[in-house]
């Protein structure tokens, strides 16, 4: 029997995978179908957004070395709520904000008038902040110890901050009252805007460029759709500080940017942002508004990258949990070591051993910190925690791989790490980086006057045990 030719088998070749492709293409859109129709009814969501750019110059978060008010802005300012419910009722409210932080009495305050208002749950509340250093101050007392401001300048801090804090409140009843059939799955990519920050010199470790120390690239993005399949919000996060800028106008650095490439891309959709644990993390390079573009672009095409692959099901039930983890703080040095400190010429020393002294004589020295933990358990398919202050990358590299088992990549439940939850007092440092020392570690508690000594080297056993302990409590159901 004649063989056919080169060309003809050629031809079978490609006839042959384009069946093959067609019956893949065929199997991913059943199972997707699948998925949804497995979906309907278990979900409601709801979206709002609001303008939070203040409306007058006033003095900008972050950098001491700031020495006037805000000259203007790139682009607005936002707070955007995600508001989701199962099918049994349970509310869980996601407000991202561009903010440095939040004090805890802002999250207080706020959880108590959505509570009032509206019977959502304390743990059905999370609070983002994208930790922009182009953004308006609203954190009394730093504006006092910090940089010494003038009376109306630390008045319109305050105004400032109870106008953003009633918006706030009104943004989570507006997304409550938007809730509507809705699909959420779960995908994960990846950017290389992050950089570790940490530097070993002969000076101990400093905050440089370090391209072989920890970082986390990942992506994680929840998708929300109709039941027709319109994408309606796109949450996404990345743990890198986000100070690429350090000018005098208000702008959302490169998650400003990120979520308005997101938004361009699936118009209609609402992009929100979320902080991961990136403390110990800084874009690079940095200082043009031209790189905060170039970053917000990469870490949008990381969210692009995710949405190639498959997404996974997120289903219910939704179980929430909230709780403080009593955080030890080292004693504080001796009454000489302070008076000492007392006469330096840098006034953030000066006045930190001033007020760690005034404790002493008072006798009010903490040595405890109440920090806040949060837990979202979608199902069996997503794991989220939500940690407050300005968290290490440590903490969620050791999160993720301990929370998602000992399972195949892909095979367990996704988890998400996100820091700048609920309350930003300061830096979170991990054993690891308390043991090198450093900024992170030691010295950034002379611009905070929340922790006036550091954690003592037990505080990530401390954070980590409470976490595993929520997802435990999520999990039996109590």
């Amino acid at each position: 029997m004649k063989e056919p030719n080169i060309k003809n088998r050629n031809v079978y070749r490609r006839r042959f995978l384009s069946w093959a492709v067609g019956i893949l293409i065929f199997d991913i859109l059943a199972a997707t179908i699948a998925d949804a129709n497995e979906q309907q009814g278990t979900w409601k969501a709801g979206l709002a957004t609001v303008v939070t750019t203040p409306e007058q110059s006033m003095w900008m978060a972050g950098y001491a070395a700031r020495n006037k008010p805000s000259e203007g802005k790139v682009h607005d300012l936002h707070a955007k709520a995600l508001a989701l419910e199962d099918v049994q009722g349970t509310r869980f409210v996601i407000v991202a904000v561009d903010l440095i932080g939040f004090p805890r009495e802002f999250r207080d305050s706020v959880e108590k008038e959505v509570g009032t208002r509206y019977g959502l749950r304390p743990q059905g509340l999370l609070l983002n902040a994208s930790h922009t250093h182009s953004g308006p101050e609203i954190r009394a007392w730093r504006a006092t110890q910090a940089w010494d401001l003038p009376p109306e300048q630390i008045e319109l801090g305050r105004k400032y901050a109870e106008t953003v804090q009633v918006k706030i409140v009104d943004l989570v009843g507006r997304a409550l009252q938007d809730l509507a059939p809705a699909q959420l799955s779960y995908v994960h990519g990846r950017a290389g805007v992050a950089m570790n920050r940490r530097l070993l010199t002969e000076r101990g470790y400093v905050i440089s460029p370090n391209a072989d120390g920890p970082v986390d690239q990942d992506v994680p993005v929840l998708l929300v759709a109709a039941p027709d399949g319109k994408m309606r919000a796109i949450l996404f996060g990345y743990a890198c500080h986000n100070t690429t800028l350090d000018f005098y106008q208000f702008c959302g650095d490169y998650a400003g940017f990120a979520q308005q490439y997101v938004e361009e891309t699936h118009p209609g959709a609402v992009a929100l942002f979320m902080a991961g644990c990136g403390g110990d993390q800084n874009p690079t390079p940095r200082r043009t508004l031209e790189w905060a573009k170039q970053h917000g672009r990469a870490v949008a095409n990381g969210v692009e990258q995710a949405l190639v692959s498959k997404p996974r099901p997120v289903r219910g039930p939704l179980k929430l949990a909230l709780g403080e983890a009593t955080l030890e703080l080292a004693a504080p040095p001796s009454i000489e070591e302070l008076k000492k400190q007392a006469n330096s010429t840098n006034k953030y020393e000066r006045r930190h051993a001033e007020d760690l002294l005034k404790e002493l004589e008072t006798g009010r020295t903490r040595s405890t910190y109440p920090y806040l933990v949060q837990v979202a358990q979608f199902g069996d398919d997503l794991t989220m925690v939500g940690l407050a202050g300005e968290v290490v990358v440590d903490y969620s590299l050791r999160l993720k791989k301990e929370l998602a088992g000992p399972t195949a990549p892909g095979q367990g439940p996704a988890v998400w790490v996100a820091g700048y939850c609920n309350e930003v007092f300061g830096y979170v440092p991990s054993q690891r980086v308390l043991q090198e020392g450093g900024y992170e570690a030691r010295d950034s508690i002379l611009y905070y006057d929340i922790t006036v000594t550091p954690f003592t080297p037990s505080v990530e056993t401390l954070i980590v045990d409470k976490v595993h302990d929520l997802v435990r409590q999520v999990n039996s159901g109590k």
